[in-house]
């Protein structure tokens, strides 16, 4: 069981600069909503859709690595809980957040300097644990495994329910979408009348006490705090929140 005063002060003591990769990007800015808080930073997130984005590879992930030039060098391995994987000759690689064809070219690149033309491609052999993110006024917030295909309001009792004082009616949904570029939709999610919203992996809950206005005193203190796999990107630069 979580505590929720200890997961708190945890996640403000974790507030470090984040490092941040630049992504070459010749797109026009997403329009994105605003929520202020007075005192706060603007939070912007990009117009929200459906579309699938495609798939990044997240810690926990079983992948083939082959290289069909050199089939000794050929592994089965899984994406580490920091996101890296190691190879013979190159050692270590950052896989995690990477598309898959983004990580062959990382690492054709890499073998480059020992290999003579070296080919690599990459499978997902297994999809690691699917986790979702639950703050703000439940009994036990933090970072829940998806059991299987579960909507917002289960993930919710996941995290112990509301607190009283939760505003049930506004929870704030957010989501990597297309591009990386993080998206946020309030989702009413009150007893027999709510709606009923399935989760993706790396969806984020933020259930308020008042308004989404808090979301700007949320992200100021667990901004850097997420786990591997939960960063996005705004305006090509990719973030932790």
């Amino acid at each position: 069981m979580f505590d929720r005063r200890q997961i708190l002060w945890t996640l403000g003591a974790a507030l470090l600069a984040a490092p941040v990769a630049g992504c070459a990007s010749g797109r026009s800015a997403p329009r994105v909503q605003r929520v202020e808080r007075q005192g706060f930073t603007e939070i912007g997130f990009a117009d929200w859709t459906d579309a699938e984005p495609e798939y990044l590879l997240f810690p926990g992930d079983e992948i083939e690595v082959a290289t069909p030039t050199a089939t000794e060098l050929t592994r089965t391995l899984k994406v580490g809980p920091d996101g890296r994987i190691a190879l013979p000759l190159i050692g270590q690689a950052m896989a995690a957040d990477r598309t898959i064809a983004e990580l062959e070219y990382t690492l054709s690149e890499a073998y480059a300097a020992e290999l003579v033309r070296p080919v690599v491609e990459i499978t997902l052999k297994q999809a690691g644990p699917l986790k979702v993110w639950v703050a703000g006024e439940v009994r036990t917030p933090g970072v829940y495994d998806m059991p299987g295909d579960i909507d917002a309001y289960q993930a919710v009792v996941m995290a112990g329910d509301f607190l009283p004082s939760a505003q049930s009616g506004q929870v704030a949904l957010i989501r990597r979408g297309p591009g990386g570029r993080r998206m946020m939709r309030p989702v009413d999610l009150r007893p027999r009348r709510g709606e009923v919203v399935a989760l993706r992996r790396g969806d984020i809950l933020f259930v308020p006490r008042t308004t989404l206005g808090e979301l700007a005193n949320f992200f100021t203190q667990v901004r850097n705090a997420l786990p591997i796999g939960f960063n996005y990107s705004i305006n090509g630069q990719y973030q932790s929140f």
